[in-house]
């Protein structure tokens, strides 16, 4: 029987391999989505003539790429196997549906989705969804990842899709071209170590092996060497407009930084962003060692009580000498600032409230910081990382720069401001002061019995001292 479709040599490799996932990189018009809609449909037409039912789902970025999947590919492979398959097969023809998917909601209504599918006389389907959590959890499939590196909330879409995939035999396709280092496809080509089966074929390679196109005449039309290089080279390009690069992010990386069993016992300066519900808590603990802030300890929870958000900020106070904390006061913010103040002082304790101008400060503390190579921060944590990355910086119409956070983050920058926050604390000089007590103690004689249960004091310079008496 000849081949239903002539596919090329790095399709049919493509095809053929039945590894349970399997990630390709391709470059932009070589094939990638065209060919793994024919395994698809292949599987279930294989699957109808075995008597046996074979589900796949399809997610794309959105409405309109999950349409075009369906009708510009899925469609025609199933009627061009159709012709072939159709004196092996009973049934009749397989159906196309325009339905709806509906994701119940913790409060509201029901979420509603556009699907489209295509349903096989013997109960085998392929469906085809936009991606996001809700539908990401919504089946237990063989599933297809259409363009994963451009699918937002990719991290979310992961961890809801994963478990649904776990059944013994089930299959997980994922195919994409670059679209920086920011996002879950990126750490799943380059993780070492890995199940994955990998394909990787740029645009030279593709012509290599018989795909008709011209790469000069391409290259001179699109007259862009950032996007050429990631469209059709496959090159990881960081995004411009990325406040830490990733670059900069790995070059501030230490093995040492957030453990804090290398604390050192010096003055230490802290950041603390504030949440509730769905956003994370975080605590970020640096110590000044020298003229460097090592990163000592990185606090983050998830929907915790701003009880226990106390307590674990009162712990930090008692495992470290803090000298500075700088805490989010917008909002939510001010009586946790008030609280924290009336327990560890007007003096150590500062509410900063997120105007556009406060946040460029901070991040550019943080920034100045990393660059100069004054801060160290974990090594090895790829949702740290991605949190770091996370802030992007757009100029308006107006010329103001503003910073805003990308939503494909496990933690939406929280661990960014944290970190901004602790910078910024350790970046602003102590001012000294002398200390004289209610019975005419001067700084030279010590702390009080209230600042020597702290442990800590200011000397007349300005330094962090451990009280002694």
């Amino acid at each position: 029987m000849k081949p239903v479709v002539n596919f090329l040599p790095y399709q049919r490799a493509w095809i053929e391999d039945q590894s349970r996932f399997k990630i390709g990189m391709f470059s932009r018009q070589t094939g990638k989505t065209f060919s793994t809609g024919g395994e698809c449909a292949d599987d279930c037409f294989r699957g109808w003539a075995e008597d046996r039912k074979v589900r796949w789902v399809i997610l794309s970025r959105g409405e309109r790429q999950a349409a075009e999947m369906m009708t510009e590919v899925i469609k025609p492979f199933t009627k061009a196997f159709y012709e072939v398959y159709n004196t092996l097969v009973k049934g009749g023809e397989p159906r196309f549906i325009e339905g709806e998917f509906r994701a119940p909601q913790e409060k509201g209504p029901d979420a509603v989705y556009k699907s489209l599918e295509v349903a096989f006389p013997n109960g085998s389907r392929i469906t085809a969804l936009p991606a996001n959590p809700d539908t990401a959890r919504g089946f237990s499939a063989n599933v297809i990842l259409d363009e994963f590196a451009f699918h937002a909330k990719s991290r979310e879409i992961w961890a809801a899709l994963f478990p649904v995939i776990s059944k013994t035999g089930l299959r997980l396709r994922v195919i994409s071209t670059p679209n920086g280092k920011g996002n879950k496809f990126y750490e799943l080509m380059t993780a070492e170590d890995t199940v994955w089966s990998r394909h990787v074929v740029d645009i030279y390679e593709a012509v290599a092996q018989g795909l008709d196109r011209n790469i000069d005449e391409l290259k001179r039309g699109m007259a862009d060497a950032d996007a050429w290089a990631q469209e059709y080279e496959l090159k990881w390009l960081d995004e411009a407009n990325s406040w830490l690069d990733y670059d900069l992010i790995s070059a501030c990386e230490h093995p040492s930084a957030g453990d804090p069993a290398h604390y050192q016992g010096g003055p230490c300066f802290v950041g603390v962003d504030i949440a509730a519900r769905k956003d994370l808590f975080v605590i970020w603990v640096m110590e000044a060692v020298g003229d460097v802030l090592w990163t000592r300890e990185v606090i983050a929870k998830r929907r915790i009580s701003f009880q226990e958000q106390d307590r674990l900020l009162d712990e930090v106070f008692h495992r470290y000498r803090v000298v500075r904390c700088r805490i989010d006061q917008t909002g939510m913010g001010e009586k946790p600032v008030e609280d924290t103040k009336r327990r560890h002082g007007q003096s150590r304790v500062e509410g900063v409230l997120f105007t556009s101008a406060a946040r460029l400060e901070l991040a550019t503390d943080l920034k100045e910081a990393m660059q100069d190579r004054k801060a160290r921060i974990p090594a090895g944590d790829p949702v740290l990382r991605a949190d770091l990355h996370a802030i992007k910086s757009q100029v308006g119409v107006t010329g103001i720069r503003r910073l805003i956070a990308d939503t494909d983050t496990d933690g939406h920058a929280d661990r960014f401001w944290a970190a901004a926050l602790a910078t910024s604390a350790g970046s602003t000089p102590v001012q000294p002061y002398e200390y004289r007590g209610a019975g005419g103690r001067s700084s030279e004689d010590g702390p009080d019995d209230e600042t020597e249960a702290r442990g800590w004091w200011r000397s007349p310079v300005g330094a962090a001292v451990r009280g002694s008496v």
